[in-house]
């Protein structure tokens, strides 16, 4: 039976076959049991690759962070993560330097202050995700909205349906309108500055 550790573009915790392309880690979410019993611990949620100097690690143990798994990085951008300092260190300077393009009058960069960030946009509260309105013609390639009650990843000319196994139907992107915008309103700034988040394939078929 499969655990429930894959997250949603909406920030749902579900139970799924298959753990996509970037694991990730918010704290110990689980119980003795492996029950998911809380949406997060800490504020640092970090989006790490699946593999990293031969680490292997048994799921879900009593006491340790509870692993966490993402189709691709849209998708763990979608749900508040930034990528990790150590096993992503490349990408974590990308996106600080595309962090303070996008907010130029930041103090410096601190990584407390941009996890102090990501946490006000990203959740209200417990296990209640924090959304915000935007023009779609606004919006850059790789956030995700929300149509029709399913999660499309935005392309420059299309919308992308997620999935938990992949990518699905792509329809057209509409060349204006108001729609609801999952990925965090500063994570959405840091991609229109130029962070290119990793995309699983099915986005290029």
């Amino acid at each position: 039976m499969a655990l429930r550790n894959r997250v949603t573009p909406f920030g749902e915790i579900v139970a799924v076959p298959g753990r996509g392309l970037m694991t990730g880690n918010r704290g110990v979410l689980h119980d003795a049991q492996q029950r998911i019993v809380r949406d997060c611990q800490v504020r640092r949620w970090i989006a790490c690759q699946l593999e990293f100097r031969g680490r292997r690690r048994e799921l879900m143990q009593p006491g340790r962070w509870t692993e966490l798994f993402f189709l691709d990085e849209a998708a763990a951008l979608a749900a508040g993560h930034r990528p990790c300092a150590e096993c992503r260190h490349a990408d974590y300077v990308r996106f600080r330097n595309a962090w303070q393009r996008a907010f130029p009058d930041a103090d410096g960069w601190s990584a407390d202050a941009v996890d102090r960030q990501l946490h006000h946009d990203r959740r209200l509260g417990p296990w209640r995700k924090r959304t915000f309105c935007s023009r779609i013609s606004e919006l850059p390639a790789g956030s995700v909205i929300a149509l029709d009650n399913q999660a499309w990843l935005v392309e420059p000319e299309s919308l992308l349906e997620w999935s938990p196994g992949g990518y699905l139907q792509r329809r057209p992107r509409p060349l204006d309108g108001d729609v609801t915008v999952l990925t965090p309103r500063s994570l959405v700034a840091v991609v229109r500055a130029g962070y290119e988040p990793m995309l699983h394939p099915t986005a290029r078929l």
